[in-house]
């Protein structure tokens, strides 16, 4: 096993012994499914057996005391806190939250114009502002905001501690877990990444919690949470972890998807100029993309499941099913216990599903319109248009959401910006390496340069007014936030 760019090595296994092979890892096995049917049939099928997680010691239990949703295995628990998360993000409550993507959107395009060479921060405050919307009723209104700074740092953290080999040697074999902390220093690094984790959840959920109870709170999910908490009444730490990990996956995966996609405009300025063409006739120089003119705008749609194909964040599936039984496919034993990847990378850059996979090419998508929880639902495994969101029972619950802030992320950026190449010392531009990534489980591009600059002054200037006029609707001056609760 590599030590970098594991996903790399089990493509090239895959294409060696088959898209379905196991490894033996330490006391343990791993199945690695790296096709869209045997996705299909084992994760989605028979997701009644195919639903469960692996032990993971230092992710779930030393990181997490147990408390993370995504690490949960399957069972009783997991399955009610499921249940209302989605009742909390389902379609129709997902459509509540469009007046925060819009103003969040809004402050993007203005925060582009004052310093541009900071996309990557004003790119991730967007994300982080709206996910903290959402989950908690309050925003983010600058990245120097060291609440999101500790969640970024600490998930880029937790992913590092959980890749390395030590992590999988004690998750592999267990007697390793009675070495000391001394010994064994990933140990120590899970529990004090744990503590400090625990302490941010447990202040957003408790905040949201007390102004829940004093109804100053906005619109958002933990609105819900409270509610069911005071009838189910599940513990505060296991509400924190389920706000808090929310929060993590709403800022990390959507931040990572639109810088994936700027990188693309700067190696395909073809796909940018036909996007930009088809935004000009359908929405002119005079207003800024909305939800609406999404249907007319089929081009952005394609662009975006193309970037999500070509840049999955979860690349190597997040982290691996477990089966709860003995189980047979093609053949083969499936045992009780086994981990069972879901290979993303493998699966999007198969030849047989994207001709010149690593070629960006939004026409793959032009005659799928479906949107990507229904293209998920699709009983065509071959007809499904990218598998970065998971799958079966896990498929991620915030689907719905992702798409609306990717549309007018993509959507918006594009109206008002031209992205090109910056240029170095001696004027040639820089050129990043599609092929470098960042490593964990979630992983983006390595950092590079771009020059993003306005269209037109009157594109400009419209940018100007109206985060100008959001502001004064919507905002109290002295806090930048919401007044009253949009919804």
């Amino acid at each position: 096993m590599p030590t970098r760019d594991a996903h790399l090595q089990f493509e090239k296994w895959a294409r060696q012994y088959g898209d379905v092979y196991s490894l033996i890892l330490g006391t343990k096995t791993l199945i690695v499914l790296s096709s869209d049917e045997a996705v299909k049939e084992l994760l989605d099928r028979r997701s009644g057996i195919y639903s469960s997680r692996p032990e993971l010691f230092i992710g779930q239990d030393l990181c997490s005391d147990g408390l993370r949703l995504l690490m949960m295995p399957y069972g009783p628990v997991w399955r009610r806190f499921r249940k209302m998360i989605h009742q909390l993000l389902n379609v129709g409550e997902s459509g509540k939250y469009v007046p925060y993507q819009m103003l969040e959107n809004k402050q993007m395009l203005n925060d582009l114009l004052d310093t541009p060479e900071r996309f990557l921060h004003h790119i991730r405050r967007y994300s982080n502002a709206l996910t903290t919307s959402m989950v908690f009723g309050w925003r983010t209104p600058m990245y120097e905001d060291d609440a999101m700074k500790q969640l970024f740092d600490g998930f880029s953290e937790f992913s590092d501690i959980n890749q390395t080999g030590t992590a999988a040697l004690i998750d592999f074999f267990p007697v390793l877990r009675q070495l000391p902390d001394f010994i064994l220093s990933t140990q120590k690094k899970a529990k004090d990444l744990h503590k400090r984790e625990r302490e941010l959840y447990l202040r957003h959920w408790l905040r949201a919690k007390n102004e829940w109870k004093d109804s100053s709170i906005r619109h958002c999910f933990c609105v819900g949470m409270a509610e069911a908490q005071e009838k189910e009444q599940f513990s505060d730490p296991q509400a924190a972890y389920i706000s808090g990990t929310l929060l993590e996956a709403g800022s990390d995966t959507t931040s990572s998807t639109l810088y994936a996609f700027v990188q693309a405009m700067l190696l395909y300025p073809e796909t940018q100029r036909l996007a930009q063409d088809q935004i000009d006739k359908v929405v002119g120089t005079d207003r800024m993309p909305t939800m609406e003119d999404q249907s007319s705008l089929p081009y952005i749609r394609c662009l975006m499941k193309e970037t999500l194909r070509w840049m999955p964040t979860t690349i190597l599936g997040a982290v691996p099913h477990a089966v709860t039984q003995d189980d047979t496919y093609q053949g083969y034993l499936i045992p009780k216990g086994a981990g069972v990847m879901n290979c993303v990378w493998a699966i999007h850059n198969s030849p047989n599903r994207s001709p010149a996979p690593r070629t960006f090419n939004p026409d793959r998508y032009k005659n799928d319109h479906l949107g990507l929880y229904d293209s998920a639902s699709n009983p065509d495994c071959t007809k499904r248009d990218q598998f970065t969101f998971g799958a079966g029972r896990r498929i991620c619950p915030g689907m719905h959401v992702a798409e609306r802030s990717l549309y007018l992320g993509i959507a918006r950026l594009l109206w008002a910006f031209d992205i090109t190449p910056s240029k170095d010392d001696n004027g040639q531009p820089i050129i990043p390496d599609q092929e470098k990534l960042t490593q964990g489980f979630v992983c983006m591009p390595e950092e590079f340069p771009a020059t993003i600059t306005p269209r037109s002054k009157e594109r400009a200037d419209r940018v100007r007014r109206e985060w100008k006029q959001a502001q004064q609707e919507s905002l109290d001056p002295a806090t930048q936030q919401w007044v009253s609760s949009p919804v």
